[in-house]
């Protein structure tokens, strides 16, 4: 699924808490394709960091970008304070607001909260305008579609018609919606239809938002994912600590190449 990427793409990644493809980590950056601008749903994490230590990274747009409980992510810090990568601040609200408008085929998408926060001050590319259906002075944010080229995230389970169970991560659907082509790693693939189960339909990605679906078991290793095991704080807190040089993070990313081959 790498090889569906190329130079320039604009990906769309998740929450370290929603279902993050680290299993895609590696195959991405054997891959080599660069100049890539990131959107992070609404924060990013390891999966980023990796990316951006790898030099693929052109921007990133994020709320925020940390390793959790294992701090600050090494790669990136150093990247912006190097000036090596675009950083395209971010909220939540606004992500998932860019978002909807490219699901609804919109320019764009009004918001509040926006107003009277610095964060406008970095972000040319958000119009605030008057309220046209108010007589008073009433300003408003215009958030710009978000159309993403690809979607990247892991799941629990899908059906053996692509059907994606997701449950109550609906980032990863509008993800999706967003996203020309969306590519999902999973635990497993089931035998029954998960859209005609009416427990699990709720939660189900239809598959025609799925472009393609690979098995990869603990794909979203060290990161947890929802209902099926924990995260490795170790693991983390053990990258966090290799990757704060740029020696580091390369020895750290060749020993686990070597574990994989073996």
């Amino acid at each position: 699924m790498a090889e569906r990427i190329v130079p320039g793409m604009r990906l769309a990644l998740p929450v370290d808490y929603a279902g993050v493809s680290m299993a895609m980590t590696r195959p991405l950056i054997e891959r080599g394709a660069g100049d890539l601008d990131l959107v992070c749903v609404p924060t990013g994490g390891l999966q980023v960091d990796m990316l951006i230590g790898a030099g693929l990274v052109r921007s990133v747009e994020t709320s925020g970008l940390s390793l959790g409980e294992a701090g600050g992510a090494p790669r990136f810090n150093q990247a912006v304070k190097d000036g090596a990568i675009v950083i395209r601040d971010a909220t939540c609200p606004a992500i998932h607001a860019g978002l909807m408008a490219a699901q609804k085929g919109n320019p764009f998408t009004p918001i509040r909260g926006l107003i009277g926060s610095d964060v406008l001050a970095n972000r040319p590319d958000w119009k605030v305008i008057d309220n046209p259906f108010s007589a008073e002075p009433d300003p408003i944010v215009l958030i710009p579609a978000i159309h993403v080229d690809v979607a990247i995230f892991h799941a629990p389970m899908a059906d053996r018609a692509g059907n994606v169970w997701i449950g109550r991560r609906r980032e990863l659907a509008a993800m999706a919606y967003a996203a020309r082509t969306t590519l999902v790693t999973v635990e497993r693939i089931v035998d029954h239809n998960l859209l005609a189960d009416e427990i699990t339909a709720a939660g189900v990605l239809p598959a025609l938002y799925v472009s393609d679906v690979a098995v990869a078991e603990r794909g979203a290793w060290p990161y947890g994912l929802w209902g099926e095991y924990g995260a490795d704080t170790a693991e983390l807190q053990r990258y966090a600590k290799a990757a704060r040089s740029a020696e580091g993070f390369a020895d750290y990313m060749r020993a686990g190449a070597l574990e994989a081959a073996q």
